[in-house]
């Protein structure tokens, strides 16, 4: 059987083109949030089969790639199911190992610990723009901190490096909290039983819009009364700060269009006042302070996939990319899951990959990139020409310049072309004659 020449399905092969701007955006990640006092960690790409399907980790648990157990521990002839034969898979984000990470060294970390991860994650998705299935994570984590300093740091943070690496391109964070979904969806008549079914399908709001959402709710089985009524509250509130407020602060029925806050009060009795000032002291703050230029809105929509969430949830869209950019929220229960102790912690992701796909197709060069220079040497270079000029590239790359030494090929033109492409500006050919 021929050996394949192509990299795996969902997988790719990484050009030095690309991998010069990849280097670049690792950078100015690390260099942003290194000055916000994160401390970058690592954890193994592989975790254990139990940790990777706890039922936190939504529709990701259904993409893992699982791994066989080896040797003596894999018996297909007693195996029953699945599981029998697996006890391991590849990471598919960087929360759950941290979790476990933190869980296993608490008590060297300090409180609260700023982690800041950057590696390889793997899910067996549908390859489409933007979305392979491998691809790499760059997070930040606040754990040990149940105030809304975390999720208002991560955001500043993000959006700091969001905005250095692509200061041409408009992006905005938007933002919601998991119990003010439950309570939008209480309020309305829907039974506590079915929010998980609500939220999946209100998840594809972006998608599908609020008929498609309708269609399916309908369809679901929900009553007609509440999904009208949870339609129209989610069109009416106002993506301000004010309009957050407004969920927790006011009582009675409102029916009129431009009265969010009346709109909102309606959810006074199903969602702690504390819950919507929070939120909404978030987005103050934040736009007060914010050193890169963006627009920060309420969605109540917005919901993330990952059932490990417990309160505040952002992302983060981006002028050029139709999905998120970046994405994170709350999980304060998931390290708990581990030591049986609840630990509060905040989490800020950003889509390194679609990133770098869209600085690649704007024909991004990395500011300050040195010149490159080749030698390109003749065939019949005699050894002490040779010597020479390897002395001189020698002190040329001691000076801090990229030098390369090549010998020429016979269609020297497509030669120097394929160079030129690689990104060396000088190319001096090498002959006996020649004076270095």
């Amino acid at each position: 059987m021929a050996l394949a020449k192509k990299p795996v399905t969902g997988m790719k092969d990484i050009t030095p083109a690309e991998m010069q701007i990849r280097e670049y955006v690792m950078d100015q990640i690390k260099e942003t949030y290194r000055g916000f006092g994160f401390s970058q960690i690592e954890t193994p790409c592989v975790e254990h089969i139990e940790n990777l399907t706890s039922k936190q980790g939504g529709d990701n648990e259904k993409l893992i790639f699982k791994i066989l157990k080896r040797g003596d521990k894999l018996n297909l002839e007693t195996a029953g199911c699945e599981n029998d034969l697996t006890d391991s898979g590849l990471r598919y984000d960087l929360t759950l190992p941290l979790s476990r990470y933190y869980a296993n060294n608490a008590a060297s970390l300090p409180k609260p610990f700023k982690a800041l991860q950057m590696g390889s994650v793997w899910r067996a998705d549908k390859p489409q723009r933007g979305r392979f299935r491998q691809f790499v994570q760059c997070d930040i984590d606040i754990l040990g901190d149940a105030t809304s300093l975390a999720e208002i740091e991560l955001i500043l943070a993000t959006t700091t490096a969001l905005g250095k690496i692509c200061p041409d391109n408009g992006f905005t964070v938007r933002i919601n909290d998991r119990e003010i979904l439950r309570g939008m969806a209480l309020y309305c008549g829907f039974r506590e039983e079915s929010m998980d079914q609500v939220f999946i399908i209100l998840d594809k709001m972006d998608k599908i819009g609020f008929e498609g959402v309708e269609k399916e709710l309908l369809e679901a089985g929900h009553h007609k009364e509440s999904v009208d009524r949870y339609l129209d509250m989610l069109k009416n509130v106002t993506k301000d700060a004010a309009g957050v407020r407004a969920l927790g602060e006011m009582r009675g029925v409102a029916k009129d269009a431009d009265g969010v806050r009346r709109l909102g009060g309606q959810l006074a009795d199903v969602l702690p006042a504390q819950v919507s000032e929070n939120l909404a002291h978030i987005m103050d703050t934040v736009n007060e302070v914010a050193e890169a230029d963006l627009g920060l809105e309420f969605d109540p929509t917005l919901v993330r996939g990952m059932s490990y969430y417990t309160g505040t949830i952002f992302e983060v869209s981006m002028e050029g990319f139709g999905g998120s950019v970046a994405g994170g929220g709350r999980y304060d229960k998931m390290i708990g899951k581990f030591t049986g102790t609840p630990t509060p912690a905040t989490g800020f992701s950003i889509g390194f990959e679609r990133i770098v796909m869209l600085l690649m197709e704007k024909g991004f060069k990395v500011p300050g990139t040195k010149e490159k220079k080749v030698y390109l040497l003749d065939k019949k270079l005699s050894s002490d020409k040779i010597l020479a000029v390897m002395k001189k590239a020698g002190e040329e790359r001691a000076a801090g310049q990229s030098v390369n030494i090549v010998y020429a090929k016979k269609n020297k033109k497509f030669q120097k072309e394929q160079l030129e492409k690689e990104g060396y500006s000088i190319i001096e050919e090498v002959y006996n004659d020649s004076e270095l």
